[in-house]
């Protein structure tokens, strides 16, 4: 991609009619805006409902959310719009999250789509207990920032192997562009090890990792192959971890609470977590929401140039990976 064309991220949607109301003021309806939601009402995913991939256009400004010309859901240029985060309830008082992401065709609303942040079940009861706009854009941030879990090694420049929550601002790390690089901020988050907040686990040695490596699902991890076994057309690749999951060699580990932190630099990286490349956080118009005010600030006036290094021609396409040893064909291309 050029910088005329911006990152694109996909997600995985569901029309709204695919979730409608069962029981309650509103049966009947599909889910919709937030100021047409009902609490209490009870809604279901249908039986068979398919996820839709919904491609955006990800500027590194804070222009509005555009349907990208690739996107397989909605039309090409139309803005669309973070609405609300809605909280559902299941039978057992589980509750889930998911975003409610409108689509604008001028001043019309054209589709209205659900973004699960967990994965729901079909044809099962879900209670509206709440929904939120503040909230909304956060989630939605939070979700796209790549992340590393507690205890992951990071190698600083001097060789030492130094677990991530012992990092501070200023440490010089490794990276594999500009040699030692200092550290300018590092978050730290909590949440539900469920959907999308839910790890991906790369076993050791699986990628001749030292441990094993736990990232965030759409944390990529780069791999030079030396020879072209995925049909990539290069030998530098980026591959998003969830695209690797196998159940074997590479799973997804839901369940309980996982500790998640970012790494800042002064330009997005390339650096070595248990001895596999793998990228730190990017800026652009959708993670910037997860930052502090005095992050944001500061990069407004010193680090004007971050997103002109964003590494997008070396992402690789699901669909290069769709089969069942995609690890193992990544792991004989950087091996010989």
């Amino acid at each position: 991609m050029s910088k005329s064309d911006p990152a694109a991220q996909t997600l995985p949607v569901y029309p709204a009619e695919e979730f409608r109301v069962t029981d309650g003021v509103a049966e009947g309806d599909a889910i919709s805006f937030a100021d047409e939601l009902v609490m209490d009402d009870i809604y279901q995913l249908r039986k068979g409902a398919v996820r839709r991939p919904l491609t955006l256009a990800i500027d590194t400004d804070r222009a509005p959310f555009r349907v990208h010309e690739r996107s397989e859901a909605g039309t090409p240029g139309n803005v669309v719009h973070l609405d609300s985060c809605v909280t559902l309830m299941a039978s057992d008082s589980t509750t889930y999250e998911a975003l409610i992401l409108v689509e604008v065709d001028g001043t019309e609303a054209v589709e209205t789509y659900l973004l699960p942040l967990a994965r729901l079940a079909e044809a099962a009861d879900y209670r509206l207990v709440g929904a939120d706009r503040r909230t909304a854009t956060t989630r939605f941030a939070e979700v796209a920032c790549v992340s590393f879990a507690r205890g992951t090694h990071i190698a600083l420049a001097s060789g030492r192997q130094v677990p991530i929550e012992d990092l501070a601002v200023g440490d010089r790390v490794l990276t594999r562009d500009d040699g030692a690089q200092e550290i300018r901020w590092i978050g730290q988050s909590t949440f539900r090890a469920v959907g999308d907040f839910a790890p991906v686990v790369i076993r050791e040695g699986a990628l001749f990792n030292s441990r094993d490596l736990v990232l965030s699902p759409d944390h990529r991890i780069f791999v030079y192959q030396r020879r072209d076994r995925i049909g990539a057309g290069r030998a530098e690749v980026l591959v998003k971890v969830r695209h690797l999951i196998n159940g074997d060699t590479v799973y997804q580990k839901d369940g309980g609470f996982i500790d998640y932190f970012q790494l800042l630099f002064d330009d997005h990286q390339i650096i070595y977590a248990e001895g596999i490349a793998a990228e730190t956080l990017l800026i652009d118009q959708r993670t910037r929401v997860a930052l502090p005010d005095e992050v944001n600030d500061r990069l407004a006036r010193h680090l004007p140039g971050h997103s002109d290094r964003q590494h997008l021609d070396y992402e690789v396409a699901e669909t290069l990976l769709s089969t069942p040893d995609a690890v193992a064909l990544l792991r004989r291309a950087s091996s010989n």
